[in-house]
C-alpha cells in the first residue's frame, strides 16, 4: 500500500451522498467526498485517499458555516459515533433523505415518474429508541483536546459507545438522547457502583475484566423496562452486588436480567440470559396488539415511527378479510400480527428460530389463529408446493435486511404474481435494484419514505407494487 495522500484543498460542499457522506467540488471542478460538514458550507479538506474518479477527505477547516448548520444538543456529538446529523436542521435532513429514495428510485431502478409520498418525519428527534446497547471499558476513548491538552488524564473506565474506528476503547457517555430515563441514571449509576467497589471493566485488548456490556429496552406505550447486564466472568457475589443494586435503587425495571460472556465477541444470539428478577422480557403495545419482546429479540426499535409504519402499511394493503398474505422475512411477526385482524390467513418465514417461536408466542398472547409461522431461509422455504399447501398469496410484504432480496425470492416473487407486493427497506439502494429485477411484472404504484431514526442518514421506504395486467 502507497503512503496516504496529504493534500489540501478548498472545498465548497454541495450535496449529500450515499452514507451520509458529504460531496464536494473543488475550485479545479473536481468531485471528492469528504467527511464531518454539511451541505452548502466551504471548507478546507485533507486529502487522504486520491483515487480516479473519486478523492475522499476530511475537514481540516471551516471558513464559512453551512446555512443550515445548528447547535447539537449532546455533549458528546462529533466524538460518539452516533447522531452525526445533529448539527443539520431536521427539516433538511428530510429533505435529503426523500431525495436519497427518489435518486435510488431514479438511478439504479431506472424509474423516472415514481409517485415519491412526502417523508414521514419523526414526531419524537429525541428519546425514540426502545433499546440501547452500552459497553463498559478499561480504556476510555479520549477526546483529541483532550490529547493535545498534554495533560496526564487518568482513564479509570468507561461505559458508553466505541467511537468509530475504535473497537478497544469507548466514549464515556454522561447523558445520551436517545433513550428517556431512567436510562442515563442506570449507566452512570453501575459506573460509580462499579468505582467504588472496584469492579474491572472490559479489556478488549486482553479480553478480560467483569463488566461488559448493558443492555437497556424501554417500551413507549406501556410502563416496562427491561435491563441486562453482560459480565465477562463467572463472579456470583460481584453479580449479586450489582444486580441488587439496580432493582433497589430502580423499582421501576420490570425485568433485570444477565448473561455471562466470556467469548471474544460481543453478540447475543448465543448467550443464555438468566433472569434475576421480574419477567423474562417486557410489553409493548402497537394499536390492539401486544408484543411480548425479550433481551435478544428483533424488533422496530422506534415504536412510535413503527406504529406509523404498520398503520400505512395497512392502509396500502387495502384488505378485506379474504386474503391470504406472506410476511417474508417476518422476524418476530410484528407486521403479520398487526394485519393478522384485516385478512383470512397470515404466513410468516423467518430465519432465526428464536424469532419465529417469538411470532408464535405473540400470536397466542392476542389469541390469533389465523397464522402460521415457518423457521428457515426465505428463498430456501418458498416453492410452488409450499404456495399450494399454505394458500396462494394475495399479498405478499418483504422486509429483507440491508442487502435486499436473494435472487431466488426475487425470482419467486415473479412467478408467483401476487396481485399486491408491499416491499419494506431499510437501504434504498437494495431496493432499487430489486424494483428493477421485478419491473416485468410488477408496476410501481406509490413510495412512502419514512424517517425511523432522526439526526441520521438513515431511511425507510415502503413500496407498494402490483401486478401488470
Amino acid at each position: 500500500m502507497g503512503r496516504p495522500v496529504k493534500m489540501r484543498q478548498q472545498v465548497s460542499i454541495v450535496d449529500i451522498a450515499d452514507e451520509g457522506r458529504c460531496i464536494g467540488k473543488t475550485q479545479e471542478g473536481e468531485i471528492l467526498l469528504v467527511e464531518g460538514t454539511l451541505p452548502g458550507a466551504v471548507v478546507d479538506v485533507q486529502i487522504f485517499r486520491k483515487r480516479k474518479g473519486m478523492s475522499m477527505g476530511r475537514v481540516s477547516k471551516e471558513i464559512s458555516p453551512s446555512p443550515w448548520e445548528v447547535t447539537p444538543f449532546c455533549e458528546h456529538f462529533g466524538h460518539c459515533g452516533g447522531c452525526k446529523w445533529q448539527h443539520l436542521d431536521y427539516a433538511r435532513q428530510l429533505e435529503f433523505k426523500e431525495r436519497s429514495v427518489k435518486e435510488s428510485l431514479r438511478r439504479i431502478a431506472k424509474i423516472e415518474d415514481a409517485q415519491v409520498r412526502p417523508i414521514l418525519g419523526s414526531e419524537h428527534m429525541t428519546h425514540f429508541r426502545n433499546k440501547l446497547e452500552y459497553s463498559f471499558a478499561r480504556h476510555r476513548w479520549k477526546t483529541p483536546e483532550e490529547i493535545r491538552s498534554g495533560e496526564k488524564l487518568e482513564s479509570l473506565g468507561a461505559v458508553g459507545f466505541h467511537p468509530p474506528g475504535f473497537y478497544d476503547k469507548v466514549v464515556d457517555i454522561k447523558w445520551c438522547h436517545l433513550q428517556d430515563e431512567p436510562t442515563n441514571a442506570i449507566r452512570n449509576g453501575l459506573r460509580d457502583l462499579a468505582l467504588l467497589h472496584g469492579l474491572t471493566f472490559y479489556d478488549f485488548i486482553a479480553h478480560e475484566g467483569f463488566l461488559r456490556g448493558l443492555l437497556i429496552r424501554k417500551a413507549a406505550f406501556t410502563t416496562d423496562l427491561m435491563v441486562a447486564v453482560l459480565f465477562g466472568s463467572d463472579n456470583q457475589d460481584a453479580i449479586k452486588l450489582v444486580l441488587d443494586y439496580l432493582i433497589r435503587q430502580f423499582p421501576e425495571i420490570t425485568s433485570c436480567q444477565y448473561a455471562i460472556n466470556t467469548k471474544r465477541n460481543d453478540a447475543l444470539h448465543d448467550l443464555e440470559f438468566i433472569t434475576y428478577s421480574g419477567l423474562p422480557y417486557l410489553h409493548e403495545r402497537l394499536g390492539d396488539l401486544t408484543y411480548r419482546i425479550g433481551p435478544k429479540s428483533f424488533f422496530q426499535t422506534n415504536s412510535y415511527q413503527a406504529l406509523h409504519m404498520f398503520e400505512t402499511i395497512s392502509a396500502l394493503a387495502e384488505l378485506d378479510g379474504s386474503e391470504t398474505v406472506y410476511d417474508l422475512y417476518c422476524g418476530t411477526g410484528s407486521i403479520g400480527l398487526f394485519l393478522a385482524g384485516q385478512c383470512k390467513h397470515v404466513v410468516g418465514i423467518e430465519m432465526i428460530p428464536e424469532a419465529i417461536e417469538e411470532a408464535r408466542m405473540n400470536q397466542e398472547l392476542n389469541q390469533i389463529d389465523s397464522a402460521d409461522f415457518f423457521a428457515g431461509d426465505v428463498k430456501d422455504v418458498l416453492s410452488d408446493t409450499f404456495a399450494e399447501k399454505y394458500g396462494r398469496p394475495d399479498l405478499i410484504i418483504v422486509d429483507p435486511p440491508r442487502a435486499g432480496l436473494h435472487d431466488q425470492v426475487v425470482q419467486f416473487l415473479n412467478a408467483i404474481k401476487a396481485p399486491k407486493v408491499i416491499y419494506v427497506s431499510c437501504n434504498p439502494a437494495t431496493q432499487a435494484r430489486d424494483l428493477g429485477k421485478m419491473s416485468e411484472v410488477y408496476r410501481d404504484i406509490v413510495h412512502q419514505p419514512m424517517d425511523m431514526f432522526p439526526h441520521t442518514h438513515h431511511i425507510e421506504n415502503i413500496t407498494l407494487l402490483t401486478l401488470k395486467a
